[in-house]
């Protein structure tokens, strides 16, 4: 099973790809919508990352904000998911 820091890693790499932004730019808590490091293209990107890297699915109704906020907030979504 992967840990939480892998997670957050896989996720950082690919924001960090995806949106052309130095590594710096993207933190845990770096809230990646209010930053404009990603919009809606961004966002539907980042969902299939998520549901191919991790296989898991996305139900409409946890297609919220607060699950992908930020890094840390991507990562506890996943977490949940896989447990």
């Amino acid at each position: 099973m992967l840990q939480l820091s892998e997670v957050k890693d896989q996720l950082k790499k690919f924001i960090v790809e995806t949106a052309f932004v130095p590594a710096e730019k993207v933190q845990d808590d770096t809230l990646i919508f209010v930053e404009g490091i990603f919009d809606s293209m961004g966002f539907l990107a980042l969902i299939n990352f998520i549901e191919e890297n991790f296989k898991i699915k996305a139900a409409d109704s946890e297609l919220l904000e607060g699950n992908f906020e930020s890094v840390n907030a991507i990562a506890g979504f996943i977490s949940s998911k896989l447990n």
